[in-house]
């Protein structure tokens, strides 16, 4: 080699273009690539080390109760008192049904009720009054008893008392006829005026058919002719007792010595007449059975008055029915009544989006392993950019979603392919719902779960 070309070449100008820049650039290149090397190994160890302590997913959703209202008696709708949505709370009366049917029927339940209540009644006063006459029967029979005894009693003593009734019944003799006498005269005597008022009640009649008397006066005709015709049939009654009497004093004198056998037959009879109350007592001693009875039949009444009162209650909820309203505070969707639609129950009305919602995650299967109930979670719903959530890991769902969904994978047929299954978690808002951020279900989110 030559010295020449052994020697190093002398440095270039100090302003020579193009020979101290590429050096330059050469070491920004270095700086930056270096720089972001550094960045990315820094990203990726905050990374790594974050993720020992976090999970989360964009798989998730704001979840929460959407309930069908929907009426429960079915009925034209006459006032809707909501609009789209409307917040409405728990108890408000969303939408009415024309009530004036169920109205018919509250009143014509009430109207059996009240019968049956008065049945019922009935039944009740039926017991007390059974128990009365029952007692009373047992007194009585034992009266009858004691009276029938006595009867006996009474009919010996008749026999001595018949000797003497010889002469009674000659002084009897002289008084019946004295008043056969008596009668005799006056039933003649009615019996004029009986015919004088007949004769007067055909004049009357005569006159009121020619309207020349009041019928206050033929009336008053009619009533004297009634009296002097009843006065007269008394009259010649009393003729015939006094002729009877006259015959009873005759046989009295005739008959004297058999008065001891008419007393024997008195005997007999008051020994019947004992017999008959003997069985009257016997009957009446029968009295707890005639109550049960009545009490069965109280028990059947009452039953049957809490029947009617049960179709009451049912009639009485029927018409509250007629009023929709609110099962939980939420916000009016899809609102499909009108006024004078007719709906049957079951049928929807609207969808109430109920105000406490959650956020359900469906984080993966390896992830789950790591997530407990009670871990904090820091969630972030894109419609509320730059707001954190506070909440935490409510529960686990025992299942995956694919095994509830509407066809289920059948993995025993075909061939095999593993999929990362994903895995419900629901989470839980601690503070309650702001209403500068408004959650509804369906709004992304994404939960951050701090690992404990």
């Amino acid at each position: 080699m030559s010295a020449a070309q052994a020697q190093p070449p002398a440095p270039a100008p100090t302003g020579a273009p193009g020979v101290t820049q590429r050096p330059h650039k050469r070491l920004v290149i270095f700086l930056i690539g270096g720089i972001l090397v550094a960045a990315t190994i820094a990203v990726g160890l905050w990374y790594y080390v974050y993720s020992l302590s976090h999970v989360w997913t964009d798989d998730a959703f704001i979840d929460g109760h959407i309930i069908a209202i929907s009426p429960r008696v079915p009925g034209k709708v006459i006032k809707v008192l909501i609009v789209d949505n409307q917040f409405v709370k728990a108890g408000d009366v969303l939408a009415e049904i024309d009530p004036r049917d169920f109205e018919v029927r509250v009143a014509q339940a009430r109207a059996a009720v009240e019968a049956a209540e008065s049945q019922r009644k009935t039944a009740e006063t039926n017991v007390a009054l059974v128990k009365i006459v029952a007692t009373a029967s047992v007194d009585q029979a034992k009266a009858g008893v004691d009276e029938s005894k006595a009867g006996v009693n009474m009919a010996k003593a008749g026999v001595a008392v018949a000797k003497s009734r010889i002469a009674q019944a000659a002084a009897s003799l002289d008084v019946a006829k004295a008043t056969a006498e008596r009668a005799r005269a006056t039933a003649d005597a009615a019996d004029a005026d009986a015919t004088r008022t007949d004769d007067d009640l055909k004049r009357y009649a005569e006159l009121l058919a020619t309207n020349r008397i009041s019928k206050q006066q033929m009336d008053a005709a009619t009533a004297a002719a009634k009296a002097a015709a009843a006065t007269h049939e008394a009259a010649r009654k009393a003729t015939d007792a006094a002729k009877a009497g006259i015959a009873v004093a005759e046989a009295d004198v005739q008959a004297a010595a058999a008065n001891l056998d008419l007393y024997g037959a008195t005997l007999v009879q008051a020994q019947d007449k004992l017999a008959e109350y003997e069985a009257k007592l016997a009957d009446a001693n029968a009295a707890p059975q005639r109550m049960a009875v009545s009490r069965t039949q109280l028990e059947a009444v009452t039953a049957d008055a809490a029947r009617l009162k049960a179709v009451l209650d049912q009639a009485e909820l029927e018409l509250s029915y007629t009023q929709v309203r609110a099962s939980e505070d939420g916000y009016v969707s899809r609102r499909t009544v009108e006024a004078g639609a007719f709906f049957q129950p079951g049928q929807a009305m609207l969808a109430l989006v109920a105000a406490n919602v959650w956020v359900t995650a469906n984080f993966k299967e390896t992830e789950v392993g790591r997530i407990r109930p009670g871990q904090q979670v820091n969630v972030t719903v894109d419609t509320c950019p730059g707001k954190v959530f506070k909440a935490h890991v409510d529960s686990i769902q025992a299942g995956s979603g694919a095994v509830f969904s509407l066809l289920p994978p059948e993995n025993a047929t075909g061939n095999y392919v593993k999929v990362v299954q994903r895995v419900p978690v629901k989470i839980v808002f601690d503070e309650p719902a702001d209403p500068a951020y408004r959650l509804s279900p369906g709004m992304s989110v994404i939960p951050e779960v701090e690992l404990k």
